[in-house]
This record gives C-alpha cells, structure tokens and sequence, in this order.
C-alpha cells in the first residue's frame, strides 16, 4: 500500500515499484530497494510546528528563499567562503542520514543500506539520484560509486541568479555525499561532481573514491575546514599556482599527519574560534570532557600564533604534588627549603616569551591559584625562597574537564582567577556529537599506527564499521585511539580490522550489550542489554505484554512508560536509558519532546 503523509498525500517512489522514484525504465538505471521504509519515518506533527525524519527535526523551506541565502553568501563571503560553509552544512546533513541507515536496513545487504543515502537525498527533496554504478569491497579498502543526479535544487537556484558558468555548483549535495560516504564506511570518501546543469550539461554526474585515490585531494578537503570567513574576499582575490601536482604519498603526510582533524559542525565552530584567537596574546580557556583532545588544541593554538617560535611549556596540574606545585610553576632558589641545593626556574621562567599550557587547572589549590592570578595580571612571578620579582612575558592557555562555575560555589575555585581565565573560551564537543568526525578520525588513526607497527591494515569490516558507528565513546577521542591502535595490532596483515579486534571480552562497556546479526549488523534486540537470561527476558516480554493488551494500553503510553522507567534506573542519564532501550540518544530525546508536549 502506497505510503502517505499526513495530509495523506501520496508519496512518490514509496509503493512496489523503486522506479516509480527515479522516474526511470528498469533498462536505463540500476534499480533501488523499495523506499517505502524511508517514507514511513517521514512525519508531520503542524499541531507543534514539527517535522521529524526519524528522530531528526527538519524544515521546509522555499527554494527562492534559499536562492536569496546563497546570492548573499556569495556577494559577502566569495565563491570559496560559499561554497566552504554549504560544502560542510551538506557534510553534515550526511553524516546524520548515515546514522539512519543503520537503523532502517541493518539485516539487508550492503548496498541496499548504502543506498539510503541517494534516497533520502530525493525524498528530502533534494535531488532525484540514479545509480550508474556502485562497486565497493569494504574489507579490501574499496569504493567506487558513480550516480546522476536530475532535478537538483541546488542547480536551479544558482542558474536563476547567476545563469550558466564554468564550474559546478552542487556544493551542498556534494557535501551530503561525501558525509554519507565518509560515516558510513568510516573512511574518507570524496565525491567529485564532474558534470553539471549549471554548466550546460543534461544532468550532474559525480564520482565517489577514496580520498588517497583522488589527485590533490587536498582540494576537497579544504571546503570541510573552517575558513576565517571575513578574509575569504581577500583570499579569492589571490592567484592560486596553477598544475599544482602531489601524489597520494603526500595526501598521507599533509591531511593525515594534521594535529587536529574534523569535518563536524561542532568541530568547526571550535576551530573557528581557534584561528580567531591564534594571533593574539589572550587567555584561552579549553573546556570539554576527559579525552576530547584539549592538549592537542592547545598545542595547535601555539603553532598558529606568533609565539610559535618559542616554547610551549605544558604542566598537567594534576600529576603534580600539592606540595610541589608551586615550585614547580614558579622556581626556587637554592636553600629555600631542605633539599633545595640549586637555584632553577619553574615553567613559567621556561615558558617567557612563549605559551605556558596548564591542564586540569581546576586541581590547583587555593594558595596557586592565587600566585597564578598575580602573574596573569602583573606578568611577574617569585621564586618559592627569594625575594626578587622577576618579568614574564607569557601566554597562558588553561584546559579543565570539570565545571569550574561549580567548583566555586563549592570554594575550591577562585572566582576572580575563573574571570581572568575565562577572557575566550572554547568548548570542545565530546565525540558522539562529532559523528562527521569519525571516517576522518579512524582513517588517522588506522594510518598512524599501520605505519608504527609496520603493518599494512586495509581499514574495517562492514560489522566494526556498523560498532563504531553505534558507539557512544565515553573516553572520547582518546579511547578511539586505544581501540584503534589494538585493531591494528590484532587484525592480520593485509586485512581489515573487525569488530572482536576493537571490541574484545575484557570490555566492560554498553557495545556488549548489542548482537550481530548474519549481515555483520547491530541488533539491538538482545535480551543481554536488561541484565536477563534469555528464557527469563521472554517469559517476562510475555506477560508484560499481555498485561498491555488486557488493559489496552495504546502502543505510545507503552513507549512513554518504557523511556520514564529506563531514565529512572539511570538516574536520568539520557545516553544510558538509550542503550538500556536499544535506540540512540536523538531518539530519546524525540520521545522526551512528545512526552512534554503532551504534559
């Protein structure tokens, strides 16, 4: 039965016949799974100004109106700034479709959960995509997709504004693709659009591979970076050097030798912040939890700025003792104490004229604290034992996991040091709100310790990516790097790295409580999850349910009864009810949304 939405409007594509969405002969495309499983999580609730795709809200929005954006963006920003910031907002888009695809098809084939990707892209009403050819081995590290696209959005507005040009100008939808690409395989995959409308073609023709396998891929690449956007009509003005040539070898040293690496809106934001402050002498402070990467930051702050010839002098405050603290931060002169035999300068005094790096300042005691405040706002410090005020030219960068507004109110926390740290803060996303992030992350790291340990990985099985991609990653950053440098270490060479190589029984995270089908699949339906045996989750299921249907509870108060009992036993932690219940944090949340709108 043909699906509908609310309105009960008839969606195309959504019965029997896949090419009634392509609007194509069976003789002239590769034909796509039926979409109907798509369109039924296509949902409009107007009562509360809701749209939900699955558990994602969405908008519709005129394509005059977006027209009018993209004229302004370009006259204001240049053609590059444009393009760069709709490149990564479809980067982004893509990510997120990929996450659905793992939930709508995960007992199918491959290809038919690859394609959700070409088929939300119509059913968002994007672009109407026919496949040309799809070739990909996962294991063996390869990819290779070839599409038309007909009808896009994106050509219409920028012939209607700008006519006919020289480039290709489907920004957004190449953007969607290499996200889709990139987080659904966990590697970086890049999508190139070789034809175009707007450039007098028929129809947009774009080709999908591996980054290494593009030449310059660096081209690409640059559009998910953030830009100082208010140079970006400098920057176009400049002549860039033509036949710029460079092989894969140096793809690996350039993009995958970066300190920081990212496509995510989080991410970006973050880094955009990074290069505004780079080139001047304020204090940064880095917030973010355990493993985001904040020492990695600040040593990228230090490399973008002036200060980047002197040192950067790192203390990690809290592997140092109370009572060494000060010494270590300020110096001490001989016979200051018993044991003081020499004069010596503390990491201040090291740090004059550079960067002087504090993590988890939050752990200093309340005397530091003090002393660090003086040489903030004096530029002046004293060695523990001498009486001599000695200059220091130095730029603090402070990083701390905890909640320093709380740790005041608790007094362990100087509020007068807290506002002279806070001068520019950033917040680093933790990882399961970077999910963009992880092809790029993975493909680092698979590379890095491929190359320490000497062994030729060719990337991850469809089942580990299908792990990864359901992982909340609670260490963050750090922790993928762990798992990922002991995949390189289990997995055989010339093979790929699969999920009992990242995921091994020593583990004591929630992934264990998630069962792979036949596909390689997550199937969160393990009975494991609720801590029962097998026998007893299905007498229990049993007579739940038929308690529910003697008392005709509706299937909603059900849900709603299910997310309040899963938050209760978790204390109100959303990402652990969500692991408890099977279905991710977004999901949640959505639950939560009707449960208030109901109230």
């Amino acid at each position: 039965m043909p699906a509908k939405n609310l309105s009960g409007a008839h969606i195309p594509g959504s019965g029997a016949n896949a090419s009634e969405l392509l609007n194509l002969n069976k003789e002239e495309a590769i034909q796509f799974p039926d979409i109907s499983d798509l369109a039924s999580r296509l949902r409009f609730t107007p009562s509360n100004g809701h749209i939900w795709l699955d558990d994602r809200r969405m908008v519709l929005m005129h394509t005059r109106a977006l027209g009018v954006l993209r004229r302004e963006m370009i006259e204001k920003l240049g053609q590059d700034g444009a393009r760069a910031i709709l490149t990564r907002t479809g980067y982004e888009a893509g990510a997120m479709d990929a996450e659905i695809s793992n939930k709508v098809r995960s007992k199918g084939k491959l290809l038919e959960a690859f394609s959700v990707g070409p088929q939300l892209h119509a059913l968002e009403g994007i672009v109407l995509v026919e496949q040309v050819k799809c070739d990909i081995d996962v294991e063996k590290s390869k990819f290779y997709a070839e599409y038309l696209w007909h009808h896009s959005f994106e050509d219409e507005i920028h012939i209607d504004e700008f006519g006919i040009g020289a480039e290709p100008v489907c920004w957004m939808q190449i953007g969607y693709a290499s996200g889709y690409a990139s987080t659904f395989f966990g590697r970086p995959i890049i999508y190139r659009e070789v034809e175009c409308r707007a450039m007098g073609h028929a129809h947009c023709r774009i080709i999908g591979k591996p980054a290494e396998e593009w030449d310059n891929p660096e081209v690409d690449l640059k559009y998910l970076r953030a830009e100082n956007f208010s140079e970006s009509k400098n920057v176009q003005k400049k002549q860039q050097p033509k036949n710029i040539i460079k092989t894969r070898s140096r793809y690996s040293d350039e993009i995958r030798k970066a300190n920081i690496v990212g496509a995510s809106a989080g991410f970006n934001a973050a880094y955009h912040k990074l290069k505004r402050v780079a080139k001047t002498n304020a204090t940064v402070l880095f917030l973010g939890e355990s493993g985001v990467g904040k020492g990695v930051f600040a040593k990228t702050l230090h490399q973008m700025s002036d200060r980047s010839d002197k040192l950067l002098v790192s203390v990690n405050c809290a592997a140092i003792p109370e009572n060494l603290i000060e010494a270590e931060l300020f110096g001490v002169e001989k016979g200051a104490y018993t044991g003081a035999t020499e004069s010596r300068p503390g990491r201040f005094e090291r740090a004059n004229g550079g960067t002087l790096f504090l993590d988890e300042i939050g752990t200093l005691t309340l005397s530091a604290q003090g002393k660090i405040l003086r040489a903030l706002q004096e530029g002046e410090i004293e060695r523990i034992g001498d009486q001599k005020v000695r200059k220091v030219d130095v730029r603090v960068i402070a990083a701390t996991n905890t909640n320093l507004r709380a740790a005041i109110q608790r007094q362990e926390f100087r509020e007068d040091l807290f506002f002279r740290l806070n001068v520019f803060p950033i917040r680093i996303p933790p990882l399961r709100e970077r999910k963009a992030d992880l092809s790029l992350l993975l493909d680092r790291f698979v590379w890095l310790y491929s190359t320490r340990h000497n062994k030729n990985i060719t990337g991850f099985s469809e089942r580990a990516i299908a792990a990864l991609l359901s992982y909340e990653w609670p260490g963050n950053i750090r922790e993928m790097e762990n798992l990922v440098e002991r995949g390189v270490i289990l997995a055989d060479d010339g093979g790929a790295i699969d999920f009992q190589h990242i995921f091994t029984s020593d583990e004591t995270f929630d992934i264990s409580a998630f069962r792979l089908n036949e596909t390689g699949f997550l199937d969160p339906s393990s009975s494991e999850m609720f801590g029962l045996e097998p026998n007893e989750a299905k007498e229990n299921t049993s007579n739940s349910i038929q308690d529910f249907l003697d008392r005709g509870t509706p299937m909603r108060d059900i849900e709603t009864q299910m997310v309040i009992e899963a938050l209760k036993r978790t204390k109100g932690n959303r990402s652990a009810a969500a692991r408890m219940l099977g279905i991710s944090r977004a999901q949640i949340l959505y639950r939560l949304s009707k449960i208030e709108n109901k109230s």
